[in-house]
Formats: structure tokens, sequence, C-alpha cells
């Protein structure tokens, strides 16, 4: 599928975007808020565009009209943490194909992807559920990260590579690849990408600063 994606949180957007494309689909744009999608959705034409519910600018919901006309072709898929009743009422009135809960693994969201793309309305369980279990996993499985596997998961959601994360460190570039390798198992997750995606969304990692928030 060709795809767009939108969220005003650049690592997390550019890092589900190259999950994606690891996926085998095509990431026509990755954009940062809806009035930026516009122009990308006109041009680009994609079969999804997969857009968080919440920006500075309003919610996904108040632009669904503009981004609908811009792109009338595109299923659009809401990203959101808690999904309320009027919210998905109004997003299904509003055209909206799918929800999906913002903490899912990146398997889980493109699960989602491929029955929109089939043609169903989708409203993922774990998000009309706020996804409080998953949530409180994540915080349990931060008590078992060790000081220097925090480290390493803040400096990957600053965007670092394995290698300047050694240099910062001051460790060998092996010993930084086993850390990264615990912090990828304790996570439950397969890629330095999913580890971000997992560690802001369930609020354990600031996108903004890579400070460590979960205490």
């Amino acid at each position: 599928m060709r795809m767009v994606v939108c969220d005003d949180h650049a690592v997390f957007a550019e890092s589900l975007s190259l999950v994606l494309a690891d996926a085998g689909h095509s990431v026509v744009g990755v954009t940062y808020s809806p009035s930026e999608a516009l122009p990308v959705l006109r041009a680009r034409q994609p079969d999804v565009c997969l857009i968080d519910l919440q920006f500075p600018t309003g919610t996904a919901l108040d632009w669904m009209p503009r981004l609908r006309a811009a792109s009338p072709r595109t299923s659009f898929v809401v990203l959101t943490g808690f999904l309320e009743q009027p919210v998905l009422d109004a997003g299904v009135a509003a055209g909206v194909r799918g929800f999906a809960h913002k903490g899912q693994q990146a398997g889980d969201i493109l699960t989602v992807l491929r029955r929109v793309a089939a043609g169903e309305v989708v409203v993922d369980q774990v998000a009309r559920h706020g996804g409080a279990g998953r949530h409180s996993r994540a915080q349990k499985v931060a008590q078992f990260l060790t000081p220097r596997e925090r480290e390493v998961l803040t400096r990957l959601a600053r965007g670092e590579s394995t290698q300047a994360l050694a240099k910062a460190m001051g460790v060998t570039r092996s010993t930084a690849r086993s850390h990264v390798q615990s912090v990828l198992t304790k996570l439950g997750v397969h890629s330095q990408r999913e580890a971000v995606i997992e560690a802001a969304r369930h609020g354990l990692v600031s996108v903004e600063t890579g400070e460590w928030l979960a205490g």
C-alpha cells in the first residue's frame, strides 16, 4: 500500500514510516501536521493516511473534511491513546476507516491497516479501553531496565546510531549492541524503531527531549 504518516512527534512519525517500509509498504510522505499533510495528499493520493488524533491546531477529525477532499480515495486511520464513544461516532461519521491504539506493537497496527485496506471499518479494542493493560505492562517492564539500558533507550529515541551511542557512553560497539539487544528483548520488540515507538507511546521517554519519564 502507498501510505502517508502524519504525527507531530517527528521521531515517532519517522520510526513508524520505517517500520511500514520494512513491512513492504511504500511511504510516500511523512508530515507533522494536518496542514502539511494536505498538499502531500493532493499530490500523492495514497491508499492510506495514518494520522494522530491530537494536534496543536485541532484534532484530526476537525481536519477530516479538508483531508478527505484533498484525496478522496484515501482511507484514513486515526491513532489515539484512548477512544471515547463520542470521538468514535464523530470519526465514523466523518469517514474515518479505522482507529488504532498508539501503544500497539507495529504488527498490530499493520493488521489494522490490512483490514482497512480490505474494506473494513476497524476499531481496535485496545484503543476503546485506553490501552490500560499495555500501559501498565510497559511501566512494569521499565522497572527491569538497568540504568544503562534506560540511557540506551533515551539515546535511541533521540535518533542516535549504535556507533554514536557507543562513543557517547564510552563503550565498544559490541557492548552497545548488547545493551540495545537487551532493551529490545525486555520491551518485546524486534527492532530499534519498534523500541522507540513502544517507549514514546507509553510515556517512558519524551520524544521531544529524549529524557526518561517513567520514574
